[in-house]
């Protein structure tokens, strides 16, 4: 089923590109993880993901055109779940920050039940809780730990800290009120760092000058050489199937 007017299309393609970047980042972690247990965490996270790119790029059209022919300039997604994985501290950085916004979203698109979003947001929200939850207690972990993984998880959050940002830029067809949102989820960032014994990164995420502008097809460099990976066998192999 796709959707049924360009906002809605829109909409899906902007959510669910963030979803299958991301999913596609974390999947970078397999045979990598710090340990085995994480191994398993990062793939399930990166499968609920791409279990919601699916379903929302299905509501835009063909779901493995849209992943593995488009060029990078017709991806929407922000370009804070382009930023490579880094260090594991850095990866939780950004997960943090991400599935804190997205289970405010989802919470806030399932609770209004008018949208062909609803349905998904109902389902997606409570894979998003375990995301965010995974999140809080490795920044919890590592930031209140010993000083290496505190130096870590700080550079971490501060690295990232420009792109959040975009993440409260209005999606037509997202019926939210952002303000509230990006306040929500800023409360919730601070109270995590805060019991991690980190502080709120500095620097400017809105006003003149802001990282971001992925909704609109701009990404950062590090997004090509993903995209080309993720989209090689497909593109190798036009039309295979197993």
């Amino acid at each position: 089923m796709t959707a049924t007017t360009p906002a809605l299309t829109g909409a899906a393609l902007a959510l669910g590109d963030d979803a299958l970047v991301l999913s596609h980042r974390l999947g970078e972690w397999a045979g990598h993880a710090p340990v085995l247990e994480e191994e398993v965490a990062l793939a399930n996270i990166a499968l609920d993901l791409l279990g919601q790119a699916r379903v929302l790029l299905s509501l835009a059209g063909d779901e493995d055109e849209l992943a593995f022919l488009r060029e990078e300039r017709a991806f929407r997604n922000v370009q804070l779940v382009e930023q490579p994985n880094g260090d594991f501290a850095r990866t939780i950085a950004r997960q943090l920050y991400f599935s804190t916004y997205q289970r405010l979203l989802y919470g806030r698109l399932a609770a209004a039940g008018e949208s062909p979003l609803s349905g998904l947001a109902a389902k997606a929200v409570k894979e998003v809780a375990y995301h965010q939850d995974h999140a809080e207690q490795w920044t919890l972990r590592l930031g209140d730990g010993t000083a290496e993984s505190h130096d870590r998880m700080r550079a971490g959050c501060e690295a990232l800290w420009r792109f959040t940002g975009e993440l409260f830029r209005p999606v037509e067809g997202v019926d939210v009120d952002w303000a509230e949102l990006e306040a929500d989820w800023l409360a919730s960032v601070t109270g995590v760092l805060e019991r991690a014994t980190l502080t709120l990164p500095e620097g400017p995420r809105t006003g003149a000058w802001r990282a971001g502008a992925g909704r609109q097809g701009l990404h950062t460099e590090p997004f090509g050489r993903m995209l080309a990976e993720m989209q090689h066998l497909h593109r190798s192999h036009p039309g295979a199937t197993w």
